[in-house]
């Protein structure tokens, strides 16, 4: 019998992993290279789960019938390919977890919006009463609420890291928000290769199942000419009136999914912005095809409050607005988060760049940036790009320093916005860290 599972990385995934294969009578081996987090590995002892860390034995490792690896491992490693030199199967836990479920999947993906529109989804659903789990890329591990719980649903935040790792993993409903370069340093610096593990979240659908997609998207729409989509389609337009799909017109979303109609006036909603109105209808849409009624939909959509670290007020302090968006790791959500304001802006940007294109937003910064701070130990990239485009701009690696020349330049009805288009490692644990240290840094200024 074919039961030797190894799971690669032993953070929340792969814990989650390691527990449902226990849960299923497999033989499993974690292993991660680096040191792990003391709650996993107690619960790995706890659960009498053998593991390593600090290295890989790759003898064992390439003895396994079964390989989930962390999304964070690239596919292009040595093991990994010698794994797949000897035919052994390496797949992701969004895959691994899903062959062990009956529940509908909900899964979600895009360069930018994805955790919005299923934290924005899964709020919808579970106000309505239904019975659904939340996983994938956001909360606690999807194999792990397989092991344990019992979900009717499960909305997904799904990455193209976890999509390059898929075999049989097939949604119900899938839903794309956007494609753009972003991760390129992990797709070997080529956009159709990203593309192409975006698409994956369709690639096992089946007519009866759906695909919500951004219809506005020229990336989306040439790849649709490219290929043979099965499931059934429901645009979402800022453009153009759908008699199928989701608009916005008029300051009103509007939604028209198998026969029902749903209308909501988009500024009485939390989230603010033209990208959250795209969110929005794609939340909306999911709801309308499991059958939720417009009452519902209306209840959950103004209920809901969105996570940290996305267009997050912090303060307002002498009439200058500080907002914290670390979550925008790339250059298109700088694009929305610009979009979102009509005021002076003056931009705190930088971090370790992923190969970005600052061209996107360009014209936006001429017209709305007043002064660009760029924090990070690499400036020069953000620096020359800007350099004559915008009226100042300071370089600094300390947030307290960033903030404190945002408040220098700041006037009443300014807004200082963090939206770094980077990655956060160079001085950050995480986003989450660089925008917690940036919220912390605001509070400073009340203070002094």
């Amino acid at each position: 019998m074919q039961n030797k599972v190894v799971i690669l990385g032993g953070g929340e995934s792969g814990a989650g992993a390691a527990i449902l294969a226990k849960s299923k009578g497999l033989d499993v081996f974690l292993s991660d290279k680096g040191q792990l987090n003391q709650k996993y590995s107690d619960i790995l002892i706890a659960e009498n789960i053998p593991f390593e860390q600090g290295q890989h034995t790759d003898e064992k490792i390439l003895d396994s019938h079964l390989v989930v690896k962390s999304p964070g491992i690239p596919d292009t490693v040595p093991l990994i390919l010698a794994l797949k030199a000897k035919g052994i199967p390496v797949i992701s836990e969004i895959e691994f977890a899903s062959r062990y479920t009956d529940a509908q999947l909900i899964a979600i993906t895009g360069s930018n919006g994805k955790t919005t529109t299923t934290l924005l989804t899964y709020h919808i659903l579970k106000n309505a009463g239904l019975n659904v789990g939340l996983a994938g890329n956001i909360g606690e591990s999807f194999a792990w609420q397989v092991a344990e719980k019992k979900f009717d649903y499960y909305v997904l935040e799904i990455s193209s890291f976890q999509l390059d790792n898929i075999i049989e993993f097939r949604p119900h409903i899938s839903v794309l928000l956007n494609i753009t370069p972003d991760h390129l340093d992990r797709y070997g610096y080529s956009f159709q290769n990203y593309i192409n593990s975006k698409f994956n979240i369709v690639r096992n659908q089946k007519q009866n199942d759906h695909l919500i997609y951004f219809e506005d998207s020229e990336v989306i729409s040439e790849e649709f000419e490219k290929r043979n989509i099965l499931p059934h389609q429901w645009g979402i337009s800022l453009e153009e009136k759908l008699e199928s799909g989701s608009y916005l017109n008029g300051g009103k979303l509007f939604s028209q999914i198998n026969g029902k109609t749903f209308e909501q006036d988009f500024d009485k909603l939390p989230i603010k912005g033209p990208h959250n109105a795209i969110n929005a209808m794609a939340a909306i849409s999911v709801a309308q095809l499991v059958g939720i009624n417009s009452a519902e939909i209306s209840e959950g959509l103004l209920s809901f409050s969105n996570a940290p670290h996305r267009l997050e007020e912090v303060e307002v302090i002498n009439g200058v607005t500080y907002v914290n968006d670390s979550k925008a790791t790339n250059v298109d959500s700088v694009f929305y988060a610009l979009g979102s304001f009509n005021q002076p802006v003056i931009l705190i940007a930088g971090g370790v760049d992923k190969g970005n294109d600052y061209g996107q937003i360009e014209e936006l910064v001429r017209n709305k940036v007043k002064g660009l701070i760029v924090l990070g130990k690499s400036f020069e990239k953000l620096q020359d790009y800007f350099s004559g485009k915008v009226p100042q701009i300071y370089t600094t690696q300390d947030v307290q320093d960033a903030v404190n020349k945002g408040q220098e330049w700041g006037v009443p009805g300014d807004i200082v916005l963090l939206s770094p288009a980077c990655a956060s490692f160079d001085l950050f644990k995480n986003y989450e860290d660089r925008g917690d240290k940036f919220k912390a840094a605001v509070r400073n200024l009340i203070s002094q």
